[in-house]
């Protein structure tokens, strides 16, 4: 029953958090604010996005848990070295982007949405995903787990790949061929493995 209470919030997080990204609920919200408040957008989302996942953590940490597996020494310390590898990598892929906008800061400043620009360069030139890969790899390689953390890993992970579906769709009609190019050249989470 806690495992069903934790998918449940999982679920319904991703379910509220890609609506709120959906081009649709935003042109809605440009409807409805008018496009002087739609720079505050980006961070609202963010800020909302932040506060409306502190509930699954709080259930994933106070819900009745038991141990799955912990790695023994040596593999404990190189999974924690792979941690902090990802860890690295998922900031640089960050700081590849426009890492301000992308949190919604810069346009508070601009007061306007700045145009997307589309990323190849740096890690993107190796996967289109970087924030996803190297985010699912940090979690993975947790070297003990327990049910509760295994059961929010599985939901994170589902919701990540879906996520990244919608996304490339999203993508693919913001830039268009351009998009398709590079798409076409480039593996979507792992280097060198297309479908």
């Amino acid at each position: 029953m806690n495992i069903l209470l934790l998918i449940a919030a999982i679920a319904i997080w991703g379910v509220v958090h890609s609506l709120l990204a959906s081009n649709l609920f935003k042109n809605f919200m440009r409807r409805t604010l008018g496009d002087g408040l739609m720079h505050l957008y980006r961070l609202g989302y963010n800020i909302f996005a932040v506060l409306s996942f502190l509930p699954i953590l709080y259930l994933m940490l106070t819900l009745p848990d038991q141990p799955l597996y912990s790695v023994p020494s040596p593999w404990h310390y190189l999974m924690l070295a792979g941690q902090a590898l990802s860890a690295l990598l998922l900031m640089i892929s960050l700081l590849q982007t426009d890492v301000l906008s992308f949190i919604g800061v810069s346009q508070l400043f601009t007061n306007e949405e700045k145009p997307s620009r589309l990323v190849t360069t740096g890690l993107y030139r190796y996967i289109r995903h970087p924030l996803y890969t190297f985010g699912l790899l940090f979690i993975w390689l947790s070297p003990a787990v327990s049910l509760n953390t295994f059961v929010f890993y599985i939901g994170l992970t589902i919701y990540i790949l879906i996520g990244a579906y919608f996304e490339e769709r999203k993508l693919l009609r913001e830039f268009g061929q351009a998009y398709e190019a590079y798409r076409r050249g480039t593996p979507m989470l792992v280097p060198w493995l297309k479908f």
